[in-house]
């Protein structure tokens, strides 16, 4: 520890991981690595195939393809310390470390938790006004609305991470997760975090509830009027509604979960977390692709163009 300001600050936290055993420590290294070996690639190639792909430059796309990068980009914050905690005997993370982790997850969570409203209004918008549509969503309200979603994202976590650093942290430093987040790093402040965590949970908790009820309320009336509606097409406009709403509950589902309670350890913690940060981020942008034909046979074209190339 080392002394500053007459308080005693941390300069690591110890992460005691997903288990204590070391064979399942190397099972799950193994296991994980491997999912990325295979998703991450994916991943990557969807997003090259709708930036590159004239015929997929629609808004709906252009927002499918920055809820990829930022999938990606989540992803990036917390799996390769895991993976690296898993494989090695030693699992600490710096201070500033564990700060940064903290930062970069709710910013990052917040803008894809925007974008899904940011989607939402693109579908409105097609579904009830598909005469102005090209108006309405053009590509500088695209624009605006991903530049938005990401300074909003960011406001986010400074109202978390601000009050967080000022913390004043002398011991026990350890942190019963794979990863570092508010709810449990909270906890080992010297000092009452009642009103912090109270703020905390409006603002991480509270908000996130909202969104997902809105979300939950905008589809289903957006079904109710494609259901109702006599035009052509209706299948495929609703089959895109249900993959939204599916992406809704997997990607809210466990944040809620999260941030939604008093900042306590409960059972199911680490599982939920796993899914959160690490499996449901790279599966999202795969669950668009399998319900939408569009992308699939682009994505083929793509891979045998390139194979011709290749082969000449």
């Amino acid at each position: 520890m080392e002394r500053g300001n007459a308080t005693m600050r941390v300069k690591e936290f110890v992460l005691l991981g997903l288990s204590q055993r070391r064979e399942i420590q190397l099972f799950l290294f193994v296991l994980f690595l491997v999912f990325d070996s295979l998703i991450l690639p994916v991943n990557i190639l969807i997003i090259v195939t709708i930036w590159s792909n004239p015929r997929l430059g629609s808004p709906m796309f252009f927002f499918l393809g920055n809820l990829a990068f930022l999938d990606l980009c989540y992803c990036s914050v917390t799996p390769p310390k895991m993976l690296a905690d898993l494989y090695s005997r030693r699992k600490a993370i710096s201070y500033w470390g564990c700060m940064s982790q903290i930062f970069f997850l709710h910013w990052l969570g917040a803008a894809e938790f925007l974008l899904l409203i940011g989607m939402a209004f693109d579908r409105y918008v097609a579904i009830c006004h598909p005469l102005r549509y090209g108006n309405v969503v053009s590509k500088g309200v695209c624009l605006g609305l991903v530049a938005t979603v990401w300074l909003l994202g960011l406001v986010h976590s400074l109202i978390q991470f601000i009050p967080i650093i000022h913390l004043p942290f002398c011991g026990p430093n350890k942190l019963d997760n794979f990863f570092c987040d508010i709810n449990q790093i909270i906890k080992l402040a010297c000092t009452d975090t009642y009103t912090l965590e109270f703020v905390m949970f409006f603002n991480s908790g509270l908000a996130t509830l909202m969104c997902f009820i809105l979300l939950l309320i905008s589809y289903g009336a957006l079904l109710a009027k494609v259901k109702s509606s006599a035009k052509k097409g209706k299948s495929k406009t609703a089959s895109t509604c249900v993959t939204h709403i599916i992406i809704v509950f997997i990607m809210f589902a466990p944040a809620i979960y999260m941030y939604c309670r008093p900042f306590q350890a409960f059972p199911l913690d680490k599982v939920v977390a796993i899914f959160h940060t690490v499996v449901f981020p790279l599966m999202n942008p795969m669950i668009y692709t399998l319900r939408n034909n569009e992308i699939k046979l682009a994505i083929w074209k793509m891979i045998i163009r390139n194979k011709v190339w290749v082969e000449k």
